[in-house]
């Protein structure tokens, strides 16, 4: 059977073939599974189709898995499949996957309350008993059809591999045989989950579902489609943030050959014509007058100067444990440390691009769809229709990072913008090429610390002052109401307010400026990219300053944390933790660095292998990981998700980093914003902590460890802490 992923929209969903189609209603975890009127609907055209279907088995024995979640490259349509091909006892080869559409009354994601989308490590959290009970229910209910028509006891029914079978009676059956019959079953109203020690998929090597799509090219991204009179769109964005558009010139671009139109909307002026390098050369032709009188103008050198002067006052307390102030006051020795991390953009392989079409009967849109339920509300109001009448069909996305899930629904209302503005019906796709992706804004804060500690007599920390300052993600985001308290951004702070570390006076205080007007976004672990960082190196500082063991120090403090405390454990003795490194060439300087973190309930500590050279140059030479993210359904997908952390880590910690000067981004494409290249690649070696506990994230956990472990390494080679990133070679020359 094909392996393929076809994405439909709820049209095409809803004119399947005939067969077993569930509608399961899975508001919460152990929730009472409902269909209807207490019967499974036979799929004949869009006859008695029940809603939140997970799960579809044809008559020609296909089993199909509907994911609520888009796959962006981080392997969710195989650890969905997984779940309910586990429960359902299928067949891996007659498993295929589908993008859901757009319905967060069947769709929502469960830790988002009333919201579909994909983000903060949840699909496989949010999915785990969802998608195992849409198997498990299919599974009774093929039983209990082969037990009616047999005549035979459902108690006396196996399935394994996608057949049905009655030993006594040697009689077998496919699923698509028994599907119509199952289809006129009662849905279980409670079902029994495997024992783990069952599972036969979960916590095993299984093929990707979409990798032989995305090998012979059949995989359809948003830059892959093409339908009947399609126009493309590219847009000039203006040079600040913040400025409109005054008038423009449009003669030169109507000219090209190809354009079809010039339209100016909020975000700038868009051309349109019938192919992208017409569009572009268009666009490239436009003489813009720009109105900056509200625009952005400070650098990054300027906000950096003001956060560093908030550091230096009391700010608003996310976490307070005894008296700092006392502490530090009275302390025999206080180290300091500031640190700056710059913004950063997600640079994921596909930049932004959408196709929205207006109809009669509403709104279509195709792309890579993360936040399904937030662009939904944001063209509806546009157009002036009802949230149920904008379809969104999910494609495949090229990587995210967090970038597709935009709290403002930028590119997606860019494209709708253009649409109506020309007023016409023929579907628009929008195409942003690398410089406009890069200079967008929607970055990573641009962020400042300042770390205080007070160390007593005998090495021990016993007070900690942690100041951040830096813009508010969340703030203008659907989840405002329940991630900003008593004005603290929870992303903000996350990973330095939740310090593991057992230290008696403890403070973190965090400044949010309200007038810096870059657009900011979650970022892959978003908060935890900057205070894993700080928290970490720092921790390794006030080790060295005692003459202690960096790793034997967190042991001591992660006492109440038996988790941080496992992978610290399993990553040091894997890595040879306590041994002599081999010696580099002459000039080269060698060390090994170590750090642990949580995130999205997640754990890893990564042991960093580094050789500094002579000019300061700094190669990776090896990681290795420890992950406890609960039960790993997919074990090489959880190590494919850690490797690819560390190379999207080092990218940001090794070249990273988005510059303003007056206002305006300087950095546009790969050049000036290098992701990592081939050669500068470590060894990466990755441990799974075997657990029962349910699924956590693992998409974003594995980078958070990698930058404090290599400045750690770094530091311990050269005896030099480096407090901004990304690195610079100049600190380090010998």
């Amino acid at each position: 059977m094909s392996h393929s992923i076809h994405n439909v929209s709820r049209r095409q969903f809803l004119q399947g073939a005939a067969g077993l189609s569930l509608g399961l209603a899975l508001p919460a975890f152990g929730a009472r599974i409902e269909a209807g009127p207490g019967k499974a609907g036979m799929m004949v055209g869009e006859a008695a189709f029940e809603p939140n279907a997970f799960l579809r088995i044809g008559v020609d024995n296909s089993v199909t898995v509907i994911s609520k979640h888009l796959e962006m490259g981080q392997g969710t349509y195989t650890g969905l499949a997984t779940l309910v091909a586990e429960e359902l006892d299928a067949a891996w080869s007659q498993v295929k996957v589908e993008g859901a559409p757009a319905d967060a009354k069947r769709y929502n994601n469960l830790f988002w309350g009333p919201a579909q989308g994909t983000g903060g490590s949840t699909a496989m959290a949010n999915s785990w008993e969802q998608m195992r009970k849409a198997g498990a229910a299919a599974r009774a209910m093929l039983v209990n059809a082969a037990a009616k028509r047999w005549s035979v006891p459902a108690g006396e029914i196996t399935v394994r591999d996608g057949l049905i079978q009655h030993a006594p009676s040697r009689r077998s059956a496919g699923f698509g045989e028994m599907a119509v019959a199952a289809g006129a079953e009662a849905v279980p109203a409670s079902v029994t989950l495997k024992d783990p020690r069952d599972f036969r998929l979960i916590g095993r090597q299984a093929p990707r579902k979409d990798s032989a799509a995305k090998t012979n090219g059949t995989a359809q991204f948003t830059q892959d489609l093409h339908l009947p009179d399609m126009l493309v769109a590219v847009v000039a964005h203006p040079p600040r943030f913040g400025a409109t558009v005054k008038s423009v010139d449009a003669k030169a671009a109507r000219a090209v050959k190809g354009v079809v139109d010039v339209v100016t909307i909020p975000t700038g002026v868009a051309v349109l014509a019938r192919t992208t390098w017409s569009a572009r050369k268009g666009r490239d032709a436009l003489k813009v007058d720009w109105d900056e009188s509200a625009a952005f103008r400070l650098g990054s050198d300027e906000i950096l100067a003001r956060y560093r002067d908030l550091a230096r006052t009391p700010g608003l307390v996310a976490r307070k444990e005894g008296d700092v102030g006392a502490a530090l006051a009275g302390a025999r020795k206080v180290i300091t440390a500031d640190y700056d991390f710059p913004y950063l953009a997600h640079a994921a392989m596909e930049p932004m691009n959408c196709v929205v079409q207006r109809t009669a009967a509403g709104v279509e849109v195709w792309n890579g769809e993360q936040l399904h339920t937030g662009d939904q509300h944001a063209l509806a109001a546009l157009f002036g229709v009802a949230v149920d009448d904008v379809n969104i069909h999910m494609l495949y996305a090229g990587g995210s990072f967090g970038r597709r899930a935009c709290k403002d629904s930028d590119y997606v209302r860019e494209a709708a913008s253009i649409v109506k503005a020309a007023g016409t019906q023929a579907p628009v796709k929008l195409v942003w090429f690398r410089e406009d992706d890069m200079r967008a804004g929607y970055y990573r804060p641009l962020f400042h610390h300042r770390l205080e500690a007070a160390v007593d007599e005998g090495g021990r920390i016993v007070a900690w002052r942690h100041r951040l300052v830096g813009q508010s993600i969340i703030k203008g985001s659907p989840f405002e109401s329940f991630l900003i308290k008593d004005g603290i951004d929870a992303v903000s702070v996350e990973g330095a307010a939740t310090l593991p570390y057992a230290i008696p006076h403890l403070q973190v205080e965090l400044h949010t400026p309200s007038d810096i007007n870059v657009p900011v976004l979650w970022w892959r672990s978003v908060g935890s990219t900057h205070t894993a960082y700080s928290t970490e190196t720092f921790l390794d500082r006030l080790a060295a300053s005692a003459g202690q063991d960096p790793v034997a120090l967190r042991l001591h403090l992660l006492e109440k944390h038996p988790r941080h405390a496992a992978v610290l454990r399993l990553a040091a003795d894997k890595a040879g933790w306590g041994t002599p490194l081999a010696a580099g060439k002459p000039g080269e300087r060698r060390g090994r660095g170590v750090a642990v973190h949580e995130s999205f309930h997640s754990f890893v500590a990564q042991v960093a292998e580094v050789t500094v050279a002579a000019d300061g140059s700094v190669k990776v030479d090896r990681i290795v990981a420890a992950v406890d993210c609960g039960v790993a359904i997919n074990p090489d997908n959880v190590r494919a998700q850690v490797e690819g952390s560390v190379a999207f880590a080092l990218s940001a910690a090794l070249h990273g980093e988005i510059t303003l000067q007056e206002g305006r981004v300087v950095q546009s494409n790969f050049h000036d914003y290098a992701p990592l290249r081939l050669n500068e690649m470590p060894r990466v070696e990755v441990h799974i902590v075997p657990s029962a506990a349910n699924p956590t994230g693992i998409g974003e956990p594995g980078v958070p460890p990698v930058a404090p472990a290599v400045a750690n390494a770094i530091a311990a080679a050269t005896g030099t802490w480096l407090t901004r990133l990304p690195f610079n070679a100049d600190a380090l020359k010998a």
